[in-house]
């Protein structure tokens, strides 16, 4: 593997790490600047790709690329379990679209969690 690519996979990796670690213990913060540490450690990987990479690399970026699909995941079933909670309240997330008007379509009435 080429030296001026290991440190760009050593940070790649360790920033998939940390994401990972971000996700499941629900640390915000921390799941934002791995995803930051993760996207400059992308663009400096790419900026410094031969035109025929060696077999070590691309099977160590196969492996990160790897675990960044299995963050996606995670993240996604994160997603889920939000929303599921958020419409259990009676809330719902907008649609992400705009009617008409320019306005977005959300649910204005509220639901009781209990009764009094």
């Amino acid at each position: 593997m080429s030296a001026g690519l290991e440190t760009p996979l050593e940070r790649l990796a360790s920033a998939l790490a940390e994401e990972r670690r971000a996700i499941l213990e629900h640390d915000v913060e921390a799941l934002v600047q791995s995803t930051r540490e993760k996207l400059a450690s992308l663009r400096e990987l790419e900026s410094r790709m031969p035109a025929q990479p060696a077999a070590p690399f691309e099977a160590r970026l196969r492996e990160l690329s790897e675990a960044n699909q299995a963050n996606g995941a995670l993240l996604a079933r994160r997603r889920r379990e939000v929303n599921w909670a958020l419409r259990h309240l009676g809330r719902s997330e907008s649609s992400g679209a705009y009617d008409a008007n320019g306005q977005t379509d959300v649910l204005r009435g509220s639901r009781p969690l209990a009764v009094v």
